[in-house]
């Protein structure tokens, strides 16, 4: 797929974590598709087929947002992962779904092995707000070919509370 958005990698286009650092998200119905990838031990094993799959959907359904999308995993098991890909409006033979409540959001950077730290950081921002955690997204802003590229690996941490 050729992506609409500007890249200088031709894959994903440079992150800006302006909206994304510590941040309160309020959504309503924001529409989104969904799709499943197989894991082992939480590892992504099929993510690539899952987004050439959405992808495809994206292209027929011409369901491309004005900026890149937010893509959300999340991980329900240690064998699955749910994906959700932000779209403007319902997508034809897509597994279309919405997602409403409140949002906490961050940026960190590092290694994927690090994911257990940041969910703690989530967790304990939460707290000292007041409000309980009930569910972790996660943003993968660049593919590894790209994070190389950029020298850098930005992850958007969502939890909602």
């Amino acid at each position: 797929m050729d992506t609409p958005y500007p890249s200088e990698t031709g894959c994903c286009p440079k992150f800006d974590p302006t909206p994304w650092q510590d941040r309160e998200h309020h959504w309503t119905d924001k529409p989104f598709i969904k799709d499943h990838v197989g894991c082992f031990c939480y590892i992504p094993l099929t993510f690539g087929r899952a987004m050439r799959r959405c992808s495809a959907h994206l292209e027929r359904g011409k369901a491309f947002t004005p900026a890149p999308p937010l893509v959300l995993s999340d991980h329900t098991s240690r064998w699955n992962m749910d994906i959700y890909i932000e779209v403007p409006h319902p997508v034809p033979g897509a597994d279309n779904v919405t997602l409403s409540g409140t949002f906490l959001s961050k940026v960190f950077k590092g290694s994927y092995r690090e994911t257990a730290n940041w969910g703690r950081a989530m967790e304990a921002w939460a707290a000292s707000r007041g409000q309980t955690v009930k569910r972790h997204l996660m943003y993968y802003t660049y593919c590894p070919k790209c994070a190389r590229h950029y020298g850098e690996n930005p992850v958007v941490y969502f939890v909602e509370v």
